[in-house]
């Protein structure tokens, strides 16, 4: 276990003013509160942040952080409080102790809406201190290097967190070596038997090519410096077991096929000397084409810089190079801690030569993912997005103006579109590359540029979400979607609203309902007008908000318990008395004298006679209905979803709001339509009606048409009670390995 003036020495390497005090201070308040604790390896618990620590002095992080991660673990795991650690060490020490605190109760790996939103905790928490982040990474890394003294349930979960949100951030945080390391230790215990396996044959392969890194770092360097180039550095490694089993996965290739095993680094001076270096050792190796990346001139978002090149090398073995400056592979190594020092938590930046922007990219990514948070997305959606960000590689296209855009690889002229302005990938119609036109699914490259062909009418179909790849374009599809079907139910609701507000006498008018939002359970008008759309608001109570003093004089007909008859009754005060099982009746004709002895209701302003039937698909309660005039005596009730009621957009007058209002005690079935896609096999048929029959449910008319060789569509009217009882029955019949695909019927 590292001594308390070890740590202090180890800060004082890189930073010789340190405050010794502070952390001196830090060390004995961890060491008493902790006290007798012990880890499930049986060390001391003191022994744990102490190595955290020690990491981040790798890093050359000030005292502030080092001490930080010497009370990370205090307010969770002692008596420590808050206020007691604000009393002793200042505020923003006891904060960033706080943040960390809160990050260690969330669960990162669990059901998925639960995950999204832990994830968002994660980053606001990170958002407002970067060191946050660095203490919390190398709290991880040091957890995972003692991983073997937890149970074996424990060690699968943690990795899987590990794998999926704590090595990307490191990577996006550009501190690449600390990501290798956590994807290795994750990769060893999720899947142990690759793991082992990948890591006998790279032994296998080293012990049998012993001496050619070094052989070939000789000659690289001899190379170099015999053409003039002085003080750099040559180093050669083996690939990780992770970095060689994630590139046999993706590129379906065996051990024996992968050629690039070997990566070499050269470390020069200054960024002329890169492309010097370069141009040498092209000029005596074979290029492998389509290779080659600059990185220099168009760095990643984390920060990186660097020339990549593979080439046939020395003993005609192909090697990868990547060729650097110092200060590029100091920032390489440690991402956004190599160039960035804080002192009363102000960012400084401290990169010589080598000059960043005050806000580094990888900081400036994490800044702009918390944006998202404000742009309205539920928690999954944002989860989606923030992953997408984290996994995917890179590639970079421009604009015709010359502006660079970075976009994961595989991605489209549309998500190119939303990552310049989502109004931009709003009313993208076509896009130009390269100066020709292309299809809106052409995948991009390295290089391209790309024109956006625009149209002010256009609206993103939501197909498009199955095209792009970033998680900024699905959103905003997403949300333009909800859009268009939010104008849509607006416009229903909107005409709904000015027939019950005609009807009733008083004018309507959207200002009007501004003052009782709040009656109405609705932020804006447009929600309120759509959500009377959607039947999720009855015109009925909007009217009653706008003008309290109005008299509801709708009049109230019982069923009668044995002519089967039910009630349905407009929002502005009219009955209809409907039959069950969609026959057709005229409302004249009905029992001259209910239960109450009341006559049958006309329809006011109306010919006493009118005849109400269903739309052929059905309607059953719980559906949101509308009546829709026919002739003069004619009113056919549909469900909202029907198709058949846009051809009435533009004929507001024959539109009614009508609603439920049946007997429970005199319950009566309704029809609705189903379509089934089942397999064609002996007793297909007979499953499906014993599923029928078992829910107590009617088979009214059936019809059977093969569709394939092997499927058979069946299109069934079935007699239910209510909505409920026909969702049971399509949940029940998606379980039956007879039936491909159910759903049910609209006109």
């Amino acid at each position: 276990m590292m001594r308390q003036y070890e740590l202090v020495e180890r800060v004082q390497k890189y930073k010789p003013d340190a405050n010794e005090a502070l952390l001196n201070k830090a060390y004995v308040y961890a060491m008493q509160k902790h006290g007798k604790q012990t880890r499930a390896s049986g060390d001391p618990y003191i022994s744990h942040p102490l190595e955290v620590a020690a990491i981040l002095t790798e890093l050359h992080l000030d005292e502030s952080t080092i001490a930080v991660a010497l009370l990370h673990d205090t307010i969770e795991d002692t008596n420590a409080t808050r206020a007691e650690i604000d009393e002793i060490f200042g505020e923003p020490i006891g904060r960033l102790v706080e943040g960390l605190t809160k990050i260690k109760k969330l669960d990162l790996v669990s059901k998925k809406a639960k995950q999204a939103e832990n994830l968002r905790k994660l980053l606001l928490a990170i958002s407002d201190d970067v060191r946050v982040l660095l203490v919390k990474l190398a709290d991880r890394l040091h957890n995972m290097r003692t991983m073997e003294h937890m149970p074996a349930d424990k060690r699968a979960r943690i990795s899987e967190e590990t794998m999926d949100i704590y090595a990307p951030l490191a990577g996006r945080m550009g501190m690449q070596d600390m990501r290798e390391e956590l994807e290795e230790l994750s990769f060893k215990y999720l899947n142990p038997e690759a793991y082992e396996t990948v890591t006998n044959r790279l032994r296998e392969l080293s012990e049998r090519n012993e001496g050619l890194i070094h052989k070939i770092e000789d000659e690289l360097t001899e190379l170099l410096v015999a053409h003039g180039l002085t003080g750099l550095k040559v180093k050669g490694r083996q690939k990780k077991a992770y970095s060689v089993f994630r590139k046999m996965q993706s590129k379906s290739l065996s051990f024996e096929q992968l050629s690039d095993i070997y990566g070499f680094r050269i470390l020069v001076d200054t960024t002329e000397d890169c492309y010097r270096a370069l141009g040498i050792v092209h000029t005596r190796w074979r290029v492998v084409p389509g290779r080659f990346k600059d990185y220099i001139s168009t760095p990643k978002q984390n920060d990186y810089r660097s020339l990549h090149t593979t080439i046939v090398g020395p003993s005609r073995q192909r090697i990868e190079l990547q060729i650097r400056t110092f200060k590029m592979h100091e920032i390489a190594e440690f991402g956004i801690a190599a160039h960035t020092l804080y002192k009363d938590g102000q960012a400084v930046v401290t990169d010589g030569d080598d000059l960043l922007s005050p806000e580094s990219n990888a900081y400036s990514w994490l800044r702009h993912t918390i944006e998202a948070l404000a742009e309205g997305d539920n928690a999954e959606e944002f989860l989606e997005h923030t992953k997408l960000e984290l996994f995917q590689d890179q590639v970079f296209c421009f604009t015709p103006k010359g502006k660079l855009i970075a976009l994961p690889r595989g991605a489209t002229p549309i998500d190119f579109a939303y990552a310049v302005h989502t109004n931009v990938g709003d009313t993208c119609v076509g896009a130009k590359i390269n100066g020709r036109m292309m299809p809106l699914v052409t995948r991009l490259n390295n290089g391209d540029e790309v024109e956006i062909i625009r149209s002010g009418v256009q609206v993103p179909p939501a197909a498009w979400e199955e095209i792009v790849v970033t998680g900024k374009a699905r959103a905003a599809i997403r949300r333009a979607t909800r859009m268009a079907i939010r104008k849509q139910y607006s416009g229903l609701g909107h005409r709904i609203l000015e027939r019950t507000f005609d009807r009733a006498g008083k004018p309507f008018s959207r200002e009007a309902m501004k003052p009782v939002l709040h009656r109405l359970g609705h932020k804006d008008v447009e929600d309120a007008i759509a959500a009377v759309g959607r039947g999720e608001l009855s015109s009925l109570d909007v009217l009653r908000a706008v003008y309290p003093d109005f008299k509801d004089e709708r009049v109230t007909v019982k069923q009668s318990s044995d002519d089967g008859w039910f009630n349905v009754r407009s929002a502005s005060g009219m009955v209809f008395r409907i039959p069950d099982k969609g026959r057709k009746t005229d409302a004249g004709d009905a029992p001259a004298d209910g239960p109450d002895g009341s006559e049958p209701v006309p329809i006011r302003g109306l010919s006493s006679k009118v005849q109400v039937q269903f739309s052929p698909s059905g309607a059953v309660p719980g559906d949101r209905i509308v009546g829709i005039m026919e002739g003069e005596n004619t009113i056919t009730i549909y469900p909202i979803q029907a198709a058949a009621l846009q051809k009435f957009d533009n004929e507001p007058d024959r539109w009614f709001d009508v609603r439920w209002d049946l007997d429970d005690e005199n319950k009566t079935r309704f029809t609705a339509r189903i379509l089934i896609n089942a397999i064609n096999e002996p007793g297909a048929l007979a499953v499906i009606s014993r599923v029928i029959a078992d829910l107590d449910i009617n088979i009214r008319t059936l019809s059977m048409m093969r569709v394939a060789t092997d499927f058979t569509e069946m299109a069934v009217d079935v007699e239910v009670w209510d909505l409920r009882q026909l969702g049971q029955l399509l949940t029940r019949l998606k379980d039956q390995d007879c039936v491909s695909t159910v759903r049910r019927v609209y006109d």
